[in-house]
């Protein structure tokens, strides 16, 4: 195909073959889309990218991505500083935002606990988050991870890393289908979640 291809359309191509949830068919419909819209709309998307790359970090307190350091949440004194909510990935604080029923800090793994895939304790900001709690002021902290076999692994290695704070630790109440991800959940099934959760 790339002796058919000119070579920028077969760079291209690949490149955006490269992202998750894009197979060869879409990322050649997306390659010939960009291709046929003004060339301003192609370099505002480059620049889009360019900016998440040049702009973007991870807040140093609960590991979120943000502009600034810390982040806004971390930020806010309207916050509950007293609550924790830990979470896989920065997507899963969108959706448990837009449900506003939470309204303390969060903590993001980047990631799940999945032993069989390489992620270990160390890759995850387990240990930070021990190191959060330990500082004082914090009276819970709620486990949001995923309801898969990953989510639940990751759970019970938070609860034994902070038992001896002697934190309290809630999970989510099962309102959310086993199997799930969290950015998939609607606001009503988050909402409920939240408002249910159980002593962990």
């Amino acid at each position: 195909m790339s002796q058919v291809l000119a070579e920028p359309i077969a760079r291209l191509i690949e490149e955006f073959g490269k992202l998750p949830g894009i197979g060869p068919k879409s990322a050649q419909r997306l390659t010939f889309y960009l291709l046929r819209q003004p060339e301003e709309e192609a370099r505002a998307l480059a620049e889009a990218i360019t900016d998440v790359k040049e702009k973007i970090q991870t807040c140093s307190t609960c590991f979120n991505l943000s502009t600034t350091d810390p982040c806004q949440l971390c930020a806010d004194p309207r916050r509950d500083q007293t609550r924790i909510c830990v979470v896989e990935e920065p997507l899963d604080i969108l959706a448990l935002e837009k449900t506003g029923v939470f309204h303390g800090l969060y903590h993001v793994l980047h990631g799940s606990f999945s032993p069989m895939e390489g992620i270990l304790e160390d890759d995850l900001k387990i240990r930070e988050l021990v190191a959060r709690v330990g500082s004082g002021g914090v009276e819970e902290v709620i486990v949001a991870t995923n309801a898969t076999v990953e989510g639940e692994a990751t759970a019970n290695l938070i609860r034994a890393r902070l038992r001896p704070t002697g934190v309290r630790v809630t999970r989510l109440a099962q309102g959310l289908p086993i199997g799930s991800d969290l950015e998939y959940a609607d606001d009503y099934t988050l909402s409920r979640a939240l408002e249910g959760r159980r002593e962990y």
